[in-house]
Order: C-alpha cells, then structure tokens, then sequence
C-alpha cells in the first residue's frame, strides 16, 4: 500500500496513466476541438476517475470506495486531459487563425508581428 498506489505501481501505470490517461487525453482533444469549457472537461474527469476506479477494484482487487486513491486516480487524469485539450486547442488557433497567431511552443500562441492595433 502506497500513498499514490494502492496494489502496485505497475497496476498504477497501467490502469491510471496509460488506459485511463489515454481515455483522458482522447476526452481533451475531442472537448478543445469542439469549443468546449473546462470545467466541462473536468466535470466528465470526475466521472472517469469513478470508472477507472471500479477497474482497480474489478481487476487487480482493488478498493471501490477510497476517497484517497479517487483523489489521485482523477488527479492524474485532470492532468493528462489538460494536456490533451492545450495541444489541440494550441493547434485551432495557430490552423484556424493563421492570419492572427503563430505558434510559440508546444502550449502557447502568440499574436503575429503586425497584426496587432
């Protein structure tokens, strides 16, 4: 039993970061694309973090209902998720705006030299 992990850190990995993560990532993409807000984003997190709990508990025998280990479990997923929607919103404005902005990393745009007023 871990602070972070409640079997294994592999279990962790596995279900967390790579299954649920990817869940996460895919759901950040698909709300940035479409205009969605945040809080929307983090509103279906919580709902994942239950579902990625349940398969803790149902695979690797897991605890259901630990409020500790579902703090972390959808803290990892907020995370990935963010990530997810800050690229694809990063890639809309720098494509669908060209005209305006210009890419200044991999999480940012920033307004083109003289198009600003």
């Amino acid at each position: 039993m871990g602070i972070l992990w409640e079997n294994s850190f592999t279990t962790f990995v596995f279900v967390t970061v790579i299954i649920g993560g990817g869940a996460g990532f895919l759901a950040g993409r698909a709300l940035a694309s479409k205009w969605r807000p945040i809080p929307q984003l983090l509103f279906f997190m919580l709902l994942l973090g239950i579902a990625v709990r349940f398969f803790h508990f149902a695979l690797f025998d897991g605890t259901l209902l630990s409020l500790q280990y579902y703090v972390v479990d959808t803290l990892v997923l907020v995370g990935i998720s963010l990530l997810g929607y800050r690229l694809t919103r990063v890639r809309q404005m720098v494509t669908q705006y060209r005209w305006l902005y210009e890419r200044s990393g991999p999480f940012a745009w920033r307004e083109k030299k003289g198009t600003g007023a």
